[in-house]
């Protein structure tokens, strides 16, 4: 018997897409030119970034690499270190996604 998790979280996917459509624009990538590195169509890339469709965990990690990004679990004990660490810096346009401020930035 399959049972699907139900995520409690304070981050939206729509901040977190918006992150990715971000750091793809960043990179000077068009959806076009995303989606041939990840063998999808401009299309699906669209409706990934639009909110429209959800990814499986691979592809996720798979969009992320190709824009030169990584994904790491964190325990939630270490969350405030890395808080910390992510808002040392001035440059905000290194980060795809800044924990504990809105905006994803």
């Amino acid at each position: 018997m399959s049972q699907q998790i139900r995520l409690k979280s304070p981050y939206q996917p729509a901040e977190f897409v918006e992150a990715l459509a971000r750091a793809r624009r960043d990179r000077g990538l068009s959806q076009k030119a995303l989606g041939a590195r990840l063998g999808l169509p401009q299309s699906h890339i669209s409706k990934i970034e639009a909110g429209k469709t959800d990814l499986r965990l691979s592809s996720l990690i798979e969009f992320a690499r190709q824009l030169d990004l990584e994904l790491v679990l964190v325990p939630r004990k270490y969350l405030p270190a890395i808080r910390s660490i992510i808002a040392s810096p001035s440059d905000d346009s290194q980060y795809l996604y800044r924990l504990g401020r809105s905006g994803g930035r």
